[in-house]
């Protein structure tokens, strides 16, 4: 039994292994520690390649592409570890990255998850977009970062560099409690990619656990390796996914007024998107609402058997404002300036 399993889930991402593995595998080399990489039915020779390259590196085949929550929940169904650290392919990890993440979760068993300062591969000087320096989310379900928020990337200067406690680590590098991972159910494999680790976040701090932002540690992200970020696709998951885990998890009390506003909020993007000739844009969202309707009652459903292993919907790391009406009107463009704690 390993103490931590490195889990890369691959599909047709064989350049950004040829580019990046050897370096995990490279900064991986410690006890107990094993990197794994499992394939969602890929084309491209990407398992091939790396058995003729890199034959340390453990191997899972998938008959097809399950999606980000699928085949990472088949993957760590498989592995035997007590940590699993969820890695994108498209990561370059830095010398001894690994050591501060996993003294982080040897410190306290509470920590059901733990992320590195997350730096943009093609910027390295700024924050990168999903992670930065640890996410929160607002009381209407909009997720933001220490160093980032919406579209305002922040230039990494040391401001963040203190270890505290965040909402949700970023699932282009995750170190995951591994039996934290099995009792919150893992994945919600409806979500198939984006804001999954939101969703897994959020039931890890209503089941009363912790999620650490360590600073110790650093990573490089390319970003928007699967779809890039002016995808209708990607605004269709993300507006959906989005308001199914504000379904799962938001206390019963603020629940049908966020849904209500979230509502004219949602039409009122998706009028802006017409407007400006982005009618797929639109249509996204429209779309997005009607997937969600669909499922709706299979998630309120799910929403009362979550409320059994839930011992704290209240937390301090979500953002009692309205981080868009803060960006867009109050000119708030930085994580600082939120005065988090004093709202």
């Amino acid at each position: 039994m390993a103490k931590l399993s490195i889990v890369i889930l691959n599909w047709n991402g064989i350049s950004f292994l040829k580019t990046f593995l050897p370096e995990v595998v490279k900064t991986a080399d410690l006890p107990g520690v094993e990197v794994v990489v499992a394939d969602n039915g890929s084309n491209d020779g990407s398992v091939n390649w790396i058995r003729e390259n890199l034959n340390q590196v453990k191997t899972i085949e998938f008959d097809q592409n399950y999606g980000f929550t699928g085949g990472y929940n088949r993957a760590l169904s498989s592995i035997n570890s007590d940590y699993y650290l969820i890695l994108n392919s498209d990561v370059k990890p830095t010398d001894g990255w690994l050591q501060p993440l996993i003294a982080a979760m040897d410190r306290d068993i509470n920590i059901a998850a733990c992320m590195p300062k997350t730096l943009a591969f093609h910027s390295p000087e700024h924050f990168e977009y999903a992670g930065a320096a640890g996410g929160y989310i607002d009381r209407f379900g909009f997720p933001f970062c220490r160093g980032r928020i919406l579209s305002h990337v922040e230039k990494d200067s040391g401001q963040y560099d203190n270890t505290c406690d965040i909402f949700w680590a970023t699932g282009a590098c995750m170190m995951v409690r591994a039996s934290a991972f099995h009792s919150a159910g893992g994945f919600d494999e409806f979500f198939f990619a984006h804001m999954e680790e939101i969703d897994l976040c959020w039931r890890f701090k209503n089941m009363g656990h912790r999620i650490l932002f360590v600073p110790e540690s650093t990573v490089y992200h390319v970003g928007g390796g699967t779809l890039p970020n002016d995808n209708p696709r990607k605004l269709f998951l993300n507006y959906r996914n989005n308001l199914i885990l504000l379904v799962k998890n938001l206390p019963s009390g603020m629940l049908l007024t966020t849904l209500f506003a979230r509502f004219f909020m949602d039409m009122g993007a998706s009028l802006v998107f017409l407007l400006s000739g982005k009618w797929r844009f639109s249509m996204s969202i429209i779309k997005a609402y009607c997937a969600f309707y669909k499922k709706s009652f299979h998630y309120k459903r799910l929403r009362k058997q979550l409320e059994h292993s839930s011992r704290n919907t209240l937390h301090p790391e979500i953002y009692r404002g309205s981080i868009v009406y803060d960006f867009f009107f109050k000119k708030k463009k930085t994580f600082t300036s939120l005065n988090f704690k004093e709202d």
